[in-house]
């Protein structure tokens, strides 16, 4: 009996000891895991910016058509690709000058700056375009200044959008070549005057087209990659410092997890007693009535 109590406990104080153990690793790798929350303009700047200018790019290749013969077609993609990173570095002025230089390597432009901040501080949001042939290289490149706290890569096919565009604006050139004889045609002034009011409204619809397929042209090709670079010191935090804050955190949560589950058990204690009196008292008056 001693000896069954006895790994009871044994048990039960091993479970409390890996449930601690389990705790404090987890605070310990998080401490590690855990990224630099700043506050910045950055992400209010690139979506200001979204709509101003969008970067494009082209992709040939051959495919083969779902027909019997299985010929090969050619298929000409258009597509937008998007690097975003953020990064935060003590030394900005060094920094800066880098990423230009790179910039510059790379045949990229800068389409786009906002800098602001005072010494200490300051903040460098860039968007730039790059040749689709120099947009991985670049952005190996630019992920190596300072401490990289987020970086992804977006890849949207633009194919359907701009075959659209495309057959809209030459549904609005017939449209306006129709128009434009019926107006040779003569009639009456209110008839002329309402024919010219819909030429030059599909004429400045035929000019907003012609912007938007502008970005789509092989000249004007490029991929984006959104950079944000932020001062701030760097905060080296030793193991010790990180046993030691973790430690803490355990020992907190762990107290914590102990009493709830107390306080949890001596209700359930103390429920079991109330429902056992009660069924004491049951059996008492039963008695009494026989």
């Amino acid at each position: 009996m001693k000896k069954s109590v006895k790994q009871r406990i044994t048990k039960t104080m091993v479970w409390f000891a890996f449930v601690f153990l389990l705790l404090f690793l987890f605070r310990f790798i998080y401490g590690y895991t855990k990224t630099f929350n700043t506050n910045s303009n950055g992400a209010l700047f690139f979506e200001s910016i979204s709509k101003v200018k969008r970067n494009y790019a082209s992709k040939s290749y051959k495919s083969k058509s779902n027909t019997p013969s299985q010929t090969t077609i050619k298929v000409d993609q258009k597509y937008e690709k998007i690097a975003e990173i953020k990064t935060k570095s003590s030394k900005f002025e060094v920094e800066e000058k880098s990423v230009r230089k790179k910039i510059n390597n790379f045949n990229a432009l800068i389409q786009f700056e906002q800098k602001s901040g005072n010494k200490g501080y300051r903040k460098l949001n860039l968007l730039i375009g790059v040749p689709p042939q120099n947009f991985d290289s670049l952005y190996m490149q630019l992920i190596k200044i300072g401490k990289v706290e987020a970086k992804q890569i977006t890849k949207k096919d633009k194919t359907n959008e701009y075959k659209e565009l495309s057959a809209k604006q030459k549904s609005l050139n017939k449209i306006r070549t129709s128009l434009i004889e019926l107006k040779s045609k003569g009639g009456k002034i209110q008839e002329y005057v309402e024919l010219e009011n819909r030429i030059l409204e599909i004429e400045k619809q035929l000019q907003e087209l012609g912007v938007s397929l502008g970005d789509f042209d092989n000249e004007n090709e490029f991929c984006t990659v959104k950079f944000s670079l932020l001062e701030g010191k760097e905060i080296k935090i030793g193991i010790l410092q990180r046993v030691k804050v973790a430690l803490e955190w355990t020992v907190k949560i762990y107290l914590r997890i102990v009493t709830t589950f107390f306080f949890l058990l001596l209700v359930s204690y103390l429920l079991i007693l109330l429902i056992e009196k009660l069924k004491l008292i049951e059996k008492i008056v039963e008695n009494k009535e026989k």
